[in-house]
């Protein structure tokens, strides 16, 4: 069973396990199937809020459970109290759970000089942050810790996201470049330097992962990214490439020089890179895909999804996270100055 399998990860991991050979069931609130899915996928209408509606979806049992949308304790909960019929578990979880040696995380990053200095890579030994209920980072890290308590019963593989890139995503980083080179920017300002690197993973690499922890239970905690971590700069430049778009960096050395000026939705001043070795060894994964070879498919995707639209109508989400991504007026005023 894949809970969440409608959306970005879930699309390409129902498509994953039933060309491995499982039987699955893609659990969803509408129930919907995908195009791309084999016809032998069953669906199952789903609301994750439901403890009586997750324990009947599952029924008499399922050999592995899938949980792209699971956060917080109440949901490891909720999949532990399922340990006598569940075999084993596969849950997304994310880097944001990992704090520097200074207790750092990024949750922090808004304070003076509070952004975290990881080690790169980043190993899955790195502490993290203190589980809780408030903020995202502290509920997946409560996630983890419950899961991880409940090995014994319900064995658990959680994987430790990146910045997640593919086709359906409701909160894109690609819509900066794609929106800009669609309104015809030619010029593009990047902070620090256009250095910045926050390791990405690829729909497509994660279900790789999924599909390999499936067959494998345990568990573990296992980083999930791509074999690559480029650059803001090279993002860029990859972008343009895939539409076709001749464009100018202008390069700031240090932070952006305004809230809406020159930061990206990747641009940290520190590197966020993780090591990918244990998933290699614990899984036999090798990598399946890197950051440039998916492009198409996602520009793609948002191309599609904002035509005719307003971007914040498009990606609501987007504009939550992330604020005002295309100040187009403060931008020139800073570039006229």
């Amino acid at each position: 069973m894949v809970i969440g399998a409608t959306g970005q990860i879930g699309r390409a991991a129902v498509t994953a396990l039933a060309r491995d050979g499982w039987e699955v069931t893609a659990a969803s609130r509408g129930g919907r199937r995908d195009d791309g899915w084999p016809a032998e996928v069953r669906t199952a209408v789903l609301d994750r809020e439901d403890d009586t509606a997750l324990a009947a979806a599952v029924g008499d049992g399922c050999d592995v459970l899938v949980d792209i949308v699971a956060y917080g304790a109440d949901h490891a909960r909720q999949l532990t109290g399922l340990a006598g019929r569940v075999g084993s578990a596969v849950v997304i979880s994310s880097v944001s759970v990992y704090e520097d040696d200074k207790g750092r995380g990024f949750d922090t990053q808004s304070e003076p000089d509070g952004f975290p200095a990881y080690p790169v890579p980043i190993p899955e030994s790195q502490g993290t942050v203190r589980p809780g209920e408030a903020t995202y980072s502290t509920r997946k890290a409560a996630l983890e810790r419950e899961l991880l308590a409940a090995g014994d019963r319900l064995p658990t593989t959680l994987l430790r996201a990146g910045a997640v890139h593919g086709p359906y995503g409701r909160t894109p980083r690609e819509l900066y470049v794609v929106k800009r080179n669609l309104d015809g920017r030619r010029r593009r300002i990047l902070a620090y330097g256009g250095a910045s690197r926050f390791h990405p993973v690829s729909v497509h690499t994660l279900a790789e992962l999924i599909r390999l922890a499936a067959a494998r239970p345990g568990s573990r905690v296992l980083n999930a990214c791509d074999p690559d971590a480029p650059t803001v700069a090279e993002i860029v430049r990859a972008l343009d490439a895939v539409m076709g778009a001749r464009t100018e960096d202008v390069l700031v050395d240090g932070p952006p020089p305004s809230p809406t000026v020159g930061d990206t939705p990747w641009s940290v001043p520190q590197p966020v890179v993780c090591d990918m070795s244990a998933a290699e060894r614990e899984l036999g994964y090798r990598p399946v895909t890197r950051y440039a070879d998916r492009l198409p498919e996602t520009v793609a995707s948002i191309e599609r999804h904002l035509a005719g639209k307003d971007w914040r109508e498009a990606y609501p989400a987007m504009a939550r996270n992330y604020g005002d991504l295309f100040d187009y007026a403060a931008e020139d005023a800073w570039l006229a100055s």
